[in-house]
Protein backbone atom coordinates (compact mmCIF):
# COMPACT_ATOMS: atom_id res chain seq x y z
CA UNK A 1 0.00 0.00 0.00
CA UNK A 2 1.08 3.53 -0.67
CA UNK A 3 0.82 5.95 2.28
CA UNK A 4 -2.37 7.40 0.81
CA UNK A 5 -3.97 3.96 0.31
CA UNK A 6 -3.02 2.95 3.84
CA UNK A 7 -4.51 6.19 5.16
CA UNK A 8 -7.73 5.64 3.23
CA UNK A 9 -8.00 2.08 4.51
CA UNK A 10 -7.51 3.30 8.10
CA UNK A 11 -10.12 6.03 7.62
CA UNK A 12 -12.63 3.60 6.13
CA UNK A 13 -12.21 1.03 8.91
CA UNK A 14 -12.38 3.59 11.71
CA UNK A 15 -15.43 5.28 10.17
CA UNK A 16 -17.13 1.95 9.63
CA UNK A 17 -16.55 0.93 13.25
CA UNK A 18 -17.80 4.33 14.38
CA UNK A 19 -20.93 3.87 12.28
CA UNK A 20 -21.57 0.36 13.65
CA UNK A 21 -21.20 1.53 17.25
CA UNK A 22 -23.40 4.57 16.62
CA UNK A 23 -26.13 2.45 15.01
CA UNK A 24 -25.89 -0.04 17.87
CA UNK A 25 -26.25 2.68 20.47
CA UNK A 26 -29.19 4.26 18.67
CA UNK A 27 -30.90 0.89 18.27
CA UNK A 28 -30.50 0.04 21.95
CA UNK A 29 -31.79 3.48 22.94
CA UNK A 30 -34.88 3.37 20.73
CA UNK A 31 -35.66 -0.24 21.65
CA UNK A 32 -35.49 0.80 25.30
CA UNK A 33 -37.91 3.67 24.69
CA UNK A 34 -40.46 1.38 23.00
CA UNK A 35 -39.98 -1.25 25.69
CA UNK A 36 -40.50 1.26 28.50
CA UNK A 37 -43.76 2.45 26.96
CA UNK A 38 -44.95 -1.13 26.48
CA UNK A 39 -43.98 -2.17 30.02
CA UNK A 40 -45.99 0.79 31.40
CA UNK A 41 -49.04 -0.43 29.43
CA UNK A 42 -48.88 2.44 26.95
CA UNK A 43 -49.15 0.80 23.56
CA UNK A 44 -46.81 2.20 20.94
CA UNK A 45 -46.55 -0.85 18.67
CA UNK A 46 -49.29 -3.09 17.30
CA UNK A 47 -48.50 -6.60 16.09
CA UNK A 48 -50.90 -7.58 13.27
CA UNK A 49 -53.31 -4.96 14.65
CA UNK A 50 -53.20 -6.32 18.21
CA UNK A 51 -51.47 -5.10 21.36
CA UNK A 52 -48.13 -6.67 22.13
CA UNK A 53 -48.44 -9.59 24.48
CA UNK A 54 -45.97 -11.69 26.37
CA UNK A 55 -43.41 -11.19 29.07
CA UNK A 56 -40.56 -8.70 29.26
CA UNK A 57 -38.26 -10.70 26.99
CA UNK A 58 -40.92 -11.18 24.30
CA UNK A 59 -41.63 -7.42 24.28
CA UNK A 60 -37.90 -6.68 24.23
CA UNK A 61 -37.43 -8.98 21.24
CA UNK A 62 -40.32 -7.33 19.41
CA UNK A 63 -38.99 -3.84 20.22
CA UNK A 64 -35.54 -4.68 18.82
CA UNK A 65 -37.08 -6.23 15.72
CA UNK A 66 -39.28 -3.17 15.18
CA UNK A 67 -36.38 -0.71 15.51
CA UNK A 68 -34.25 -2.79 13.14
CA UNK A 69 -37.00 -2.77 10.52
CA UNK A 70 -37.53 0.97 11.04
CA UNK A 71 -33.81 1.86 10.91
CA UNK A 72 -32.74 -0.32 8.01
CA UNK A 73 -35.81 -0.73 5.80
CA UNK A 74 -39.40 0.37 5.40
CA UNK A 75 -40.58 -2.55 7.55
CA UNK A 76 -42.62 -5.62 6.71
CA UNK A 77 -45.96 -4.23 7.89
CA UNK A 78 -46.74 -6.66 10.70
CA UNK A 79 -45.63 -4.13 13.34
CA UNK A 80 -47.26 -0.70 13.28
CA UNK A 81 -46.40 2.28 15.48
CA UNK A 82 -49.35 3.98 17.17
CA UNK A 83 -49.78 7.01 19.43
CA UNK A 84 -46.44 8.39 20.61
CA UNK A 85 -44.75 5.50 18.79
CA UNK A 86 -45.40 7.27 15.48
CA UNK A 87 -43.31 10.28 16.48
CA UNK A 88 -40.58 8.05 17.89
CA UNK A 89 -40.54 5.93 14.71
CA UNK A 90 -40.37 9.06 12.55
CA UNK A 91 -37.35 10.39 14.42
CA UNK A 92 -35.72 6.98 14.32
CA UNK A 93 -36.31 6.54 10.57
CA UNK A 94 -34.87 10.01 9.93
CA UNK A 95 -31.72 9.06 11.83
CA UNK A 96 -31.53 5.73 10.03
CA UNK A 97 -31.57 7.43 6.64
CA UNK A 98 -29.27 10.38 7.43
CA UNK A 99 -26.45 8.53 9.19
CA UNK A 100 -25.14 6.81 6.05
CA UNK A 101 -25.10 10.18 4.26
CA UNK A 102 -23.10 11.69 7.13
CA UNK A 103 -20.73 8.73 6.96
CA UNK A 104 -20.13 9.25 3.24
CA UNK A 105 -19.65 13.01 3.62
CA UNK A 106 -17.16 12.53 6.45
CA UNK A 107 -15.21 9.95 4.45
CA UNK A 108 -15.07 12.24 1.39
CA UNK A 109 -13.83 15.15 3.53
CA UNK A 110 -11.11 12.96 5.03
CA UNK A 111 -10.05 11.68 1.59
CA UNK A 112 -9.81 15.25 0.29
CA UNK A 113 -7.63 16.23 3.24
CA UNK A 114 -5.29 13.28 2.62
CA UNK A 115 -4.87 14.30 -1.02
CA UNK A 116 -3.94 17.91 -0.12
Amino acid sequence: FSPIEAGLQKISISHFLWLVLLYGTICIGFASIYLLFEMKDTNVILHHGLQLSGDFFRKMETSFYFIAMTMFSVGYGELIPIGPGRLIATIQAFLGYTLPAAFVVRTVIDIEQIHK
